[in-house]
């Protein structure tokens, strides 16, 4: 058997035994841009954007990495498990999020299911001793 026949039987195979959607999604690099990231933001009830010089220095962040919080839409899934303007998210449901892509690579995947987690920097409330804190949101199901 040549490697072109075997290459097509596996192909063949991948294709038949989990679909043409998911076996695309395998060679697909989770490619995901800036605007597709903040409509998935949208979707889930908030505005974001890449860390700006701003936020980095009020939570004192080394690197201006995970994603800024600009907006919470009301009565939302992302209002109603507490997340906070200003904030810095930097996981989704287990996974790090760096970036723009990162977070709608993530998002996307977690908002086909139910239930999730979102760990977040947050500004400490005024009065209290440190400037900031970590925090982690229960995303429950969407409510119609």
């Amino acid at each position: 058997m040549n490697v072109p026949m075997l290459v097509g039987i596996l192909l063949s195979c991948l294709l038949n035994c989990v679909g043409p959607e998911s076996a695309l999604a395998t060679t697909d690099n989770g490619s995901m841009t800036e605007e597709e990231a903040s409509s998935l933001g949208e979707e889930f009830g908030i505005v974001v954007g890449p860390v700006d010089e701003e936020i980095q220095k009020e939570l004192k962040l080394q690197r201006p990495q995970g994603v800024a919080v600009f907006e919470v839409i009301g009565n939302s899934r992302a209002d109603n498990a507490g997340i906070k303007v200003r904030s810095v998210i930097k996981e989704i449901d287990k996974q790090e999020i760096r970036n723009m892509a990162d977070f709608g690579r993530a998002l996307k995947k977690a908002m086909t299911g139910c239930n999730f987690t979102v760990g977040t920097y947050e500004p400490a409330e005024p009065g209290e001793p440190v400037s900031w804190g970590v925090n982690f949101h229960f995303v429950g199901c969407k409510r119609d």
